[in-house]
């Protein structure tokens, strides 16, 4: 009680200078990715004209997070992270350079269009093994860098900087796109990876707190996943929301309803595109103000109800602006879901294995945009746009029923 008298401090991890590197560098960093997909799914459907290509952008690059996730987390334990995470950095640099030849007007006249997106998938088939390495590396770093005491503020804060830059970079890459073309575009990701880079690089080393030796790589890997299983409040909530993205991926459909549905061409693509990260990061602020004190639980599995019926609503809509709103509410709720999440697995975590921990999470969490990236273009082949979407929301509502009845520790959770 004495604690829930006291003022909150809505910039309490803020005043600590490493963690403002931090999220200055990880604003930079994923402003430039989220730039980077969205002009991949805008791109890949112009090459080809078809929406299954788009779902295959999400294939190629979850199949690797996936794959090595595990081993990832492993890694992570046992390295230097700031070294880890400045190196990941570089390799994605470097795909953005590779992406940026691709797509020069002396790339198109000398490759067919098959060529020049199967170069495609391969690129983003490497950044799938890099980004298994990276997301949970800046999660652990800010488990490293902040007292438990504010650890929930700091969720808060980093969440919030991944969806201003997610927002940021998906709307831009839109006009970008429309005023610079894809090389333009791909230019700024460059020199918005660069930033990344240069900032954190001034980050302190962060040596592991596992020895190498103390245990074989199975075994610690083993570990992680036991201690998933056995705190049920962040086993369910992974869960929810694999199923529920995975069901959920309208947002890969997009440049579809966009030139195709709407007719609004890059501009609409655009806004669209930043719709739901812009709810996201205005909920986000205004928990950073005001964060959730009681029944965390049940506000998540609502949220997430709430999220599987704006899906409905952006499938069958043919108005702009309604799609927009969709769009908007769902990623109000899904930041409340974020943040519900994040604090859980930061709060539940020994600093030993937060590698390990974030590692089994963002194989189900973060993959599973991938995962529904892919299923939304299966879907939409085999149903058809609309129907693919309207189903993926009525999907996401039945998860969200089960989850209710079947995980009442999930339900009744307060932190």
């Amino acid at each position: 009680m004495e604690e829930e008298n006291q003022p909150h401090d809505a910039f309490a991890s803020m005043r600590i200078p490493e963690f403002r590197n931090l999220m200055i560098g990880r604003f930079a960093f994923i402003m430039g990715l989220r730039m980077m997909a969205t002009l991949l799914g805008w791109w890949i459907y112009e090459l080809t004209n078809a929406p299954i290509a788009i779902g295959l952008i999400g294939l190629s690059e979850v199949i690797p997070a996936v794959s090595l996730a595990l081993y990832a987390g492993h890694i992570i334990d046992i390295s230097e992270k700031r070294k880890l995470l400045l190196t990941c950095i570089g390799l994605y640099m470097l795909a953005a350079i590779l992406l940026s030849i691709l797509s020069t007007h002396f790339t198109a006249i000398h490759l067919k269009n098959t060529i020049i997106a199967a170069c495609i998938y391969g690129i983003v088939f490497g950044t799938g093994i890099i980004r298994s390495f990276t997301g949970p590396t800046f999660s652990a770093l800010l488990g490293h860098i902040v007292p438990k005491k504010i650890i929930a503020n700091a969720t808060t804060w980093s969440q919030g900087t991944w969806l201003s830059a997610s927002v940021t970079g998906h709307a831009s890459a839109g006009f970008l796109i429309a005023g610079f073309g894809n090389t333009g575009t791909l230019i700024t990701v460059i020199v918005l990876v660069s930033i990344a880079l240069v900032v954190l690089f001034f980050l302190k080393p962060k040596p592991p707190l596992n020895e190498r030796g103390e245990k074989k790589t199975w075994e610690s890997v083993k570990e992680g996943l036991h201690f998933v299983y056995r705190t049920k409040e962040l086993l369910s909530a992974i869960t929810l929301d694999l199923f529920a993205v995975f069901f959920g991926g309208a947002v890969a459909m997009i440049p579809v309803y966009a030139r195709d549905i709407l007719k609004v061409g890059p501009e609409g693509f655009g806004f669209l595109n930043g719709a739901s990260d812009l709810g996201s990061i205005c909920i986000v602020i205004l928990l950073t103000l005001f964060p959730l004190r009681k029944q965390q639980g049940k506000k998540l599995l609502i949220a997430v109800g709430i999220f599987g019926m704006c899906i409905i609503v952006f499938a069958i809509s043919k108005i702009f602006w309604l799609s927009f709103v969709a769009l908007l509410i769902s990623g109000i709720v899904d930041g409340i879901s974020v943040v519900v999440r994040g604090t859980i697995m930061q709060l539940k975590t020994p600093d030993n294995m937060r590698g390990r921990v974030l590692s089994v999470s963002s194989m189900f969490v973060n993959s599973s945009n991938e995962l529904g990236q892919f299923e939304s273009g299966m879907a939409a082949k085999l149903m058809g746009v609309v129907p693919s979407v309207v189903f993926g929301g009525c999907m996401t509502l039945l998860v969200v029923a089960v989850t209710w009845f079947k995980s009442p520790v999930l339900r009744k959770m307060e932190y």
